[in-house]
């Protein structure tokens, strides 16, 4: 090989290992970059996610103040704003006693559940004595129910626990329940409040909807009446289509937090707090948990803005 030759080889070497060093130490780069990135966006995660616990814990001494000041958070599902350390978040709080215990709850509720959240009559009857089945302690099948040998044979490995359901997830495990049909329903039911029937007083219209006989004027009648009471500081008034299905307030309350970065990144925190009217604890939480877009209350609410002058800020 002539001499020219070789230098041609050593050239071409010369260039392919430049080529090699310069893809490593791009490929190397990129890594680096994407780590760097893995990392901040972790941080600002965490950065959100202590924003929306701090909220609760807010929220929580806002519940237990004794005055009848007008910036006190009341847990009637009103959205409020705050600022934590520069990141806006908003929280939502409200009563449990203002949903749809979907343990306590009997087959007419049950039922006006179902057919408020636009299921027909007949598949409502299904779902009704379905659920019924998953909470009793038997395994005698309903009418329209459904019981071991119904989920074998729709092909799924689980069967009813029958025993109360734990968490209103749960309920979608149960034979006929649809996602579109759960999203729609989860903001309405908890397994928390413990009582048959619901607080009008607190009760968003969905909730209300689901009353046994009730028509869609009726509530917006009452709920106009009722939040102009509010609004003025008077006495809520009752509705009396409620009937036997009317409640108190309980001493379980969820808090909704959702912590919103310039950038985009959200995090979310429901917690269920229990309220004790002579606590020996300031508060004992019996769900704490990143929420769901199911369970999202403020869905379809603009988000919080820091640079809202209305916003609390954290001291």
């Amino acid at each position: 090989m002539s001499r020219r030759s070789q230098r041609g080889v050593a050239l071409v070497i010369v260039v392919w290992a430049a080529v090699l060093i310069a893809v490593i130490a791009s490929s190397f780069i990129v890594e680096r970059r994407t780590e760097q990135l893995i990392v901040r966006n972790s941080a600002e995660l965490a950065r959100a996610e202590a924003a929306a616990n701090a909220a609760v814990m807010v929220a929580v001494l806002h519940l237990y103040r004794g005055d009848p000041s007008p910036d006190r958070w009341m847990k009637d599902g009103t959205p409020h704003d705050w600022t934590f350390d520069g990141i806006p978040v908003r929280v939502v709080i409200r009563d449990e006693s203002a949903k749809i215990d979907i343990n306590t709850a009997n087959d007419a509720l049950l039922r006006g559940l179902f057919m408020s959240a636009g299921v027909p009559e007949e598949e409502a009857a299904h779902l009704v004595d379905a659920v019924l089945d998953w909470r009793d302690a038997d395994s005698l099948k309903r009418a329209n129910g459904a019981e071991e040998e119904d989920y074998r044979a729709a092909g799924l490995a689980y069967k009813p626990s029958n025993e109360p359901f734990q968490a209103i997830e749960e309920l979608q495990l149960v034979l006929g329940m649809r996602p579109d049909l759960y999203r729609r329903m989860a903001p309405s039911i908890t397994v928390f409040s413990r009582q048959p029937g619901i607080n009008v007083h607190l009760a968003s219209r969905d909730v209300l909807l689901a009353l046994p006989g009730v028509t869609a004027e009726q509530v917006d009648q009452y709920i106009a009446a009722r939040e102009a009471n509010r609004a003025a500081g008077q006495p809520l008034p009752p509705f009396p289509m409620a009937g036997a299905f009317a409640a108190g307030a309980s001493m379980i309350a969820t808090i909704y937090a959702e912590a919103r970065l310039d950038d985009g990144i959200t995090f979310a925190r429901e917690a269920a707090a229990l309220l004790r009217p002579v606590p020996r604890r300031p508060v004992s939480f019996i769900a704490w948990r990143e929420s769901t877009a199911a369970a999202n209350p403020l869905a379809g609410v603009p988000p919080a803005d820091a640079s809202n002058p209305s916003i609390s800020q954290a001291r």
